[in-house]
């Protein structure tokens, strides 16, 4: 992605000088373009010094505004999205998974899942401090059977995070996780959550790599063939994510549901970057429509007069990526 964290102080003024427009109703003195090229081609970087020099120059905090109007504003939620620290917005992500109007699992496993581990370590702090509660014993509180344990074990792998994946451990925790599916008359529940726990994501990875490898087959497909009842198919959605993210999200993105326009900001404006090609290659798989597409249909479906700006800035990053 391009990233414009090196520009001169001037053109930070000039980007404050249209976001403090647009935020102060001055809608006509906008430069839609521009304001498009703010949040597409700045990096975190360049986010954070905008933010910065917005609040020295006009007393006001750029977050707050945004805040202020993101529920009713696609542009103010994906501007939001892109400005604060990605462990500060996934704490957020987390607390009104779980405290929200109802529990949102989906977005729980999406956060848990597919975030580095040392980010993992990241958001918990930022939960604790944000909220003065722990993430581990709120989610304890609020969900419940296999994908309570499962989800406290990856939250507990973070603590594990390291450098590159070792092979020859993978090998063994293949087996075991094998032993734990075939062993018994059922899941060996207990076995699977603690290999999940003492494994970061990436370990995990390539855990799952060497199961095939020995067995023939993805670890999924022996959950599948085995008598694992709700404990089993929990375990392979939460699995399913961290092997194949970009599938998770493009099922994600097909699903209709009344939260799909939120879904699809977050998961451009948070997986740009990151593997945003491979979802909408997954999307496009199973759909025959590209992203872009989607975004233009699903913001112009309503009345939002900053419908352009969001379409623009989404669609940016899709192709940027």
């Amino acid at each position: 992605m391009a990233s414009s964290s090196t520009q001169p102080p001037r053109q930070y003024e000039q980007d404050c000088h249209i976001l403090h427009c647009y935020f102060s109703g001055n809608i006509g003195a906008i430069n839609n373009k521009k304001l498009v090229e703010i949040f597409v081609n700045g990096d975190s970087n360049a986010l954070k010094v905008v933010r910065q020099t917005y609040s020295s120059r006009y007393g006001q905090d750029l977050l707050q505004l945004m805040s202020n109007v993101q529920r009713n504003n696609s542009f103010a939620r994906i501007a939001y999205l892109r400005m604060v620290e990605p462990h500060e917005r996934d704490a957020q992500l987390m607390r009104h998974s779980l405290f929200g109007v109802s529990l949102n699992l989906n977005t729980l496993i999406e956060v848990a899942c597919t975030r580095p581990s040392s980010e993992l370590l990241r958001i918990k702090q930022a939960y604790q401090t944000r909220y003065n509660s722990d993430l581990e014993k709120d989610l304890t509180m609020k969900v419940n059977g296999g994908f309570k344990e499962i989800l406290l074990a990856v939250l507990k792998s973070c603590r594990n995070y390291g450098g590159k994946a070792d092979m020859s451990l993978a090998m063994c925790d293949a087996k075991t996780l094998y032993e734990a599916l075939e062993s018994g008359k059922n899941i060996d529940q207990k076995t699977v959550t603690s290999v999940l726990s003492q494994r970061n994501n990436g370990q995990v990875r390539a855990i799952l790599s060497s199961y095939k490898q020995l067995y023939g087959h993805e670890f999924r497909k022996s959950i599948k063939r085995s008598k694992c009842g709700q404990f089993g198919k929990e375990l392979r959605v939460v699995i399913r994510c961290i092997q194949h993210p970009e599938k998770f999200f493009a099922k994600q993105l097909r699903m209709k549901n009344a939260d799909g326009r939120e879904i699809l900001i977050r998961t451009v404006v948070t997986r740009s970057g990151i593997d945003i090609k491979g979802i909408n290659k997954a999307f496009v798989a199973k759909t025959g429509s590209s992203l872009e597409n989607l975004v233009i249909r699903e913001l112009n479906s309503c009345k939002d007069k900053t419908n352009d700006i969001a379409v623009g800035i989404l669609v940016g990053l899709i192709k940027s990526c």
